[in-house]
């Protein structure tokens, strides 16, 4: 069964002045500040459409790699995954790097970094990202 996940962003003004809301409709779990100056020049009290693709995909990626692992026969103790996606004004997106610490027991380094690599182009948000670099460090905890 398909799912459909739903947010809904208000804005007002012209881009450079202007500001706006993104609320998360299907969890109702936030409701975010957004504007142009956090998103070209960094803020921290404002969120940006890349810290919330960066959420996503750190989301996504866990979950994928949790599976992967799984299905290899070694079920994760933990996942901890960073996803910082670059933005640039003049180019937009430009990247996603993903840096993962995972404590999984009786897994080789070897093994750890194939099924780490295979879990960021099986990734439904990787897939969806094919346009920018994904890059990855992983380290086995």
């Amino acid at each position: 069964m398909a799912v459909t996940s739903a947010s809904t962003t208000v804005w007002n003004g012209d881009l450079t002045s202007g500001s706006g809301t993104v609320t998360l409709d299907s969890s109702h779990a936030a409701e975010l500040s957004v504007n142009w100056k956090a998103r070209s020049e960094g803020g921290a009290e404002v969120t940006t459409p890349e810290e919330l693709l960066g959420a996503a995909h750190a989301a996504c990626f866990s979950m994928a790699f949790s599976n992967v692992l799984a299905q290899f026969g070694n079920a994760p103790e933990s996942i901890r995954t960073t996803a910082a996606v670059t933005f640039d004004p003049a180019q937009g997106i430009t990247g996603s790097h993903l840096t993962v610490t995972a404590q999984v027991p009786g897994l080789s380094e070897e093994d750890f970094q194939r099924l780490a690599d295979e879990a960021k182009r099986t990734c439904p948000v990787s897939r969806a990202l094919v346009g920018i670099p994904i890059t990855l460090d992983a380290s086995l905890a």
